[in-house]
């Protein structure tokens, strides 16, 4: 174990901060360039060592596996039997940040998208060993993991021969399946032992396939966490699941996490194995699910409702025997979502116009990191666009009632932006979020009419504003706010104000259920936010100290400065006064200036209005003019407000 690794352990046992799930596991997305490119993942591989799996998307090329234990360079093909291949032109380096690629085809093909997965070595995560096989029956292998394994992938790298998988979900050690086929799980006591698999060591038989005498291998191993992890800020925080479940009906399978990258394969029948990510797309809803193959060399393949990512785990979305047949057994190796607290707004909220780089696999809109929702808009007069990573290929518009409908070119498959397009058009506007702790969430689900319901998120604190849309029909969109305060009886939970419309906030219990949200979950009544067998999705944020404000105000007709804790100044703000008022959205990028503002409406789809001084800017926050559309002696506002 290196001194890091070593280091992670104590601090998590002492109940320190742990690793992010962010500093071991990566999904990058990246355009092939047929030259050289380097891949900047923030996963430190040549400190601490670890696995680069490499997938083409567009074409019928092979996985193509790396790893620190052999060097970069040596590749070998979860889809065939061959051995490992020295190529220098493949993989090229293994670097503190990520990786570095040469021309070769499988790799780096010249315009094509290709997916990555890097997993770095760490404790109660994954682990890479190299060894030996000497013939002889129980063979002990030693390990890393400093915990059971979850589950455990061999592979002989001197010679031809299959991809062995090991699951703790078969209960036996002497069955496994191989990665490489689609066969249902086989017992055989000269692959695994029946000896059990211990926090540092795994036991092999005598077959040549895992212990040839003088045969290499390599074999990676997946922790299970089963409320044991070590991760995250608390250092107690689990990031990865070894698990299975029973096919049959639609269900939800409970992870305690979001999953962000997950493994699945059906271990009593014939399936291909698949690779799903929430950055290629794994969507709620007949939208767009895609996945990869493991055993297979096909392009990316996609478009029917299998599965869906949810706050506590994933849903399967329908009874396919790839992933949900009755009565058939599956198993899944599971890895959660990003889990890191920014640490400044550029790292989750960016403006941007829409334009081209002359670039197909570029996005229209560009920003420094994978947008989970947009606001989008032309200034010259349009509808006013919500578009989200869990719906991507659909979208909302905040100016109307209207359900969620199709846009193909709302993708979200982007390390950098969002929405497929060509050209430029400067008064295109996307105000682009990142969920993330403290700051913002996104939450998908199905409402079930029953007063009481309660929907869980990631926020990891009580949200102080949620946006609630229904996506299969026409209803208002509803938006609680901490600051509302209808009939002065303080309690925002009874209150409600609509985000399409200017009217003023009123009190119906019927939609938060007269219950305030937590940091795990927020409540719905039985009126139009939780109809029975009807799709929604919420939008929450939060107050995060120096990057994001929700708060409220009471105006004085004069002006006054709104302190909301930055150092530079807010990049964007949105008021909305709790009585009859628009929504107004203001921005830097547009203009926050000691002068006349440029402002647009959520509730409409009016063009840009610059024929008033509402805001003025100032380093806390912002500052209010004496206006009365924000600053009206008496009225009290809503705000959000983000640096």
């Amino acid at each position: 174990m290196t001194t890091s690794k070593k280091l992670q352990s104590t601090l998590a046992n002492a109940g320190g901060g742990g690793l992010n799930v962010e500093d071991v596991f990566s999904t990058y997305l990246y355009t092939g360039n047929g030259s050289t490119q380097t891949i900047t993942n923030d996963i430190d591989l040549d400190g601490e060592g670890g696995l680069v799996w490499l997938k083409d998307r567009d074409s019928a090329y092979a996985n193509t596996l790396f790893d620190t234990e052999r060097g970069a360079t040596y590749g070998i093909r979860s889809n065939t039997t061959e051995q490992q291949y020295l190529l220098s032109t493949s993989l090229t380096g293994f670097n503190t940040n990520g990786f570095s690629l040469g021309s070769y085809s499988n790799t780096n093909f010249n315009g094509n998208s290709i997916a990555s997965w890097t997993f770095r070595k760490a404790p109660k995560f994954f682990d890479v060993v190299t060894y030996t096989g000497n013939g002889t029956n129980n063979h002990e292998i030693a390990h890393s993991l400093g915990t059971d394994i979850g589950a455990l992938i061999i592979k002989r790298t001197d010679s031809t021969g299959d991809w062995y998988v090991w699951h703790r979900s078969y209960g036996s050690n002497y069955s496994y399946q191989y990665l490489n086929e689609t066969d249902l799980a086989i017992t055989d006591s000269t692959i695994f032992r029946n000896i059990y698999f211990d926090t540092d060591s795994f036991t092999l038989g005598t077959s040549n396939g895992v212990n040839a005498s003088g045969g290499t291998y390599v074999a990676y191993l997946f922790a299970h966490n089963d409320d044991d992890g070590e991760f995250g800020e608390s250092g107690d925080q689990d990031i990865i699941k070894c698990g299975s479940y029973t096919g049959g009906v639609p269900q939800d399978i409970d992870l305690g996490f979001e999953p962000q990258w997950l493994l699945t394969k059906n271990a009593t029948s014939s399936n291909d194995w698949r690779i799903w990510d929430n950055m290629r797309g794994v969507t709620t809803g007949d939208v767009r699910d895609v996945w990869l193959y493991p055993n297979l060399s096909n392009a990316e393949g996609g478009g029917n409702e299998y599965v869906a990512f949810n706050s506590t785990g994933f849903t399967l979305e329908s009874a396919h025997g790839s992933i949900n047949g009755a009565s058939n057994t599956y198993i899944y190796v599971a890895i959660r979502r990003p889990m890191k607290t920014p640490e400044s707004g550029t790292e989750v909220f960016a403006i941007d116009t829409y334009g081209s780089t002359g670039d197909a696999k570029a996005p229209a809109f560009r920003v420094g990191f994978p947008v989970d929702m947009a606001l989008a808009t032309v200034t010259s007069g349009a509808d006013r666009k919500v578009m989200s990573r869990l719906i991507q290929g659909k979208q909302l518009l905040t100016n109307s009632t209207a359900a969620e409908t199709s846009e193909s070119g709302n993708t979200f498959d982007y390390m950098n932006g969002h929405v497929d397009g060509t050209g430029t058009q400067s008064n295109y506007y996307s105000w682009m979020f990142k969920r993330a702790p403290g700051f913002f969430d996104v939450v998908c689900y199905e409402g079930d009419g029953t007063a009481g319901r309660t929907v869980d998120h990631n926020l990891g604190v009580a949200p102080e504003m949620i946006w609630v849309k229904n996506r299969t029909y026409g209803y208002n969109w509803f938006v609680y706010h901490k600051g509302l305060n209808v009939d002065a009886d303080n309690l925002p939970e009874t209150d409600v104000i609509r985000l399409n419309m200017s009217i003023a906030a009123y009190d119906d219990v019927t939609i938060w259920n007269d219950t305030a949200p937590t940091d795990t979950i927020f409540s719905l009544g039985s009126g139009q936010s939780n109809a029975s067998s009807q799709d929604y999705i919420a939008y929450l944020f939060a107050t995060l100290p120096g990057i994001s404000k929700v708060g409220s105000y009471t105006g004085n007709g004069t002006s006054q400065t709104i302190d909301c804790g930055f150092s530079t100044g807010a990049r964007f703000v949105l008021i909305k006064s709790t009585g009859v008022q628009d929504w107004h959205v203001f921005d830097t990028e547009r203009g926050i200036i000691s002068g006349n503002d440029p402002r647009l409406e959520l509730n409409t789809d009016s063009a840009e209005q610059t024929n008033s001084d509402f805001l003025n800017p100032d380093s806390s926050g912002f500052a209010v003019t004496s206006d009365t559309a924000v600053n009206n002696n008496g009225t009290e506002y809503i705000f959000l407000a983000i640096a």
